[in-house]
């Protein structure tokens, strides 16, 4: 019986202390809610590659073009098309803003709406444009644009840069879409087919940055928000291969397109054929060397014109101008599009088999 008492003596001093250390531990520690809210932390991630900064540069400068087409059907009766592409202001004075964009982007165009990116809809003036350089420039009211472009140089940038393009694929649901990427080729020669089915190249930057319809004649810019460039074609069906006028070609033509004067470039005063060509060299009766690869052949000489004093004549096949070697017809106009009126160039060609120079003065047009 005593033993029994003892035994419930000591359960009673064990609950005891239990409670008694249980209490100390609460008081120790405060396990509140309240103690866990205020020892709570607020975390901030910050990215450091971010190009928000950059897009700011150059964001509000970007703008929609519109532009609505009357076209002529099969059945005599005119039609009204509309299309879209992006465009950026380069300058604006007192009175106007004026904007680059693709010459392909307003071709034909009857009339031309600007949106910026506030949603400001006003009617754009096209003042000037050319084909070949595929660059136009536009000017609209000053009011509505807060935002001037800064113009880089392409000049500059390397393999593997990054850089970046803003404008409306699709038009204007996705108006102000951003798409990164880097420079994936420097001074690629792209054929493109002009308005008379005649091909024509031009110089331009390979990016993989996404470029997709309506993207046309926005701008390209660096990882600091300058641009070097301005968005142009894509290879269908292809992804990843985006292409861009450098902006240095733009920026050469922009004085004498604000004041619609027609870019004029030299002409060596011939017709030409490529080499591969071969039933339109055989209805002019031309035979060319079959160890030839790469050239243009001459298939007519305009008289009084520099190819003229200079000494060549039809068949002829034009393989260099100044040492570089010609590979078709429209490289061999690329090529003679980089020098003026009144100059003097280096022809090589080959005839008969025989391989020749002349010294030939570049007409006006």
């Amino acid at each position: 019986m005593f033993k029994n008492f003892k035994y419930i003596i000591l359960c009673i001093v064990c609950i005891f202390i239990g409670i008694i250390s249980t209490v100390f531990v609460f008081k120790l520690f405060d396990l509140s809610n309240n103690n866990v809210i205020s020892t709570s932390r607020n975390i901030t991630v910050t990215e450091n590659n971010t190009i928000k900064d950059s897009i700011d540069n150059i964001y509000n400068a970007v703008v929609l073009v519109s532009t609505n087409l009357e076209q002529t059907t099969i059945f005599g009766t005119k039609s009204i098309t509309s299309g879209s592409g992006s465009g950026f202001v380069y300058k604006k004075d007192n009175k106007y803003a004026y904007i680059l964009t693709n010459h392909h982007v307003v071709e034909d165009a009857k009339k031309i709406t600007v949106t910026t990116m506030d949603g400001e809809e006003v009617e754009a003036k096209l003042l000037g444009s050319d084909e070949y350089s595929d660059v136009a420039v536009l000017a609209i009211n000053n009011k509505v644009i807060n935002l001037v472009a800064s113009i880089g140089d392409s000049t500059k940038t390397e393999l593997g840069d990054n850089v970046f393009t803003v404008g409306s694929p699709m038009g204007s649901n996705y108006m102000g879409s951003v798409t990164k990427g880097i420079i994936s080729g420097i001074g690629r020669e792209l054929t493109l087919t002009s308005s008379d089915g005649s091909n024509v190249m031009m110089q331009v930057i390979q990016t993989d940055a996404a470029i997709n319809p309506g993207n046309s004649g926005g701008p390209l810019l660096n990882i600091s928000g300058q641009v070097i460039g301005i968005t142009s074609s894509k290879l269908s069906n292809v992804e990843g291969m985006g292409f861009a006028i450098p902006i240095e070609i733009a920026m050469n033509e922009v004085s004498r397109l604000e004041k619609g004067e027609e870019i004029k470039r030299p002409i060596l005063g011939v017709s030409m054929l490529d080499l591969n060509n071969t039933y339109a060299l055989y209805k002019s009766n031309i035979n060319v060397d079959k160890n030839l690869k790469d050239g243009a052949v001459i298939i007519e000489v305009q008289k009084e014109s520099g190819a003229s004093k200079g000494g060549l004549k039809k068949g002829d096949v034009i393989t260099a101008i100044d040492g570089i070697k010609v590979k078709s017809v429209a490289h061999c106009k690329y090529l003679l599009y980089k020098y003026e009126a009144g100059n003097k160039i280096k022809i090589t060609y080959n005839r008969d088999g025989k391989t020749s120079n002349v010294v030939v003065t570049l007409q006006g047009s």
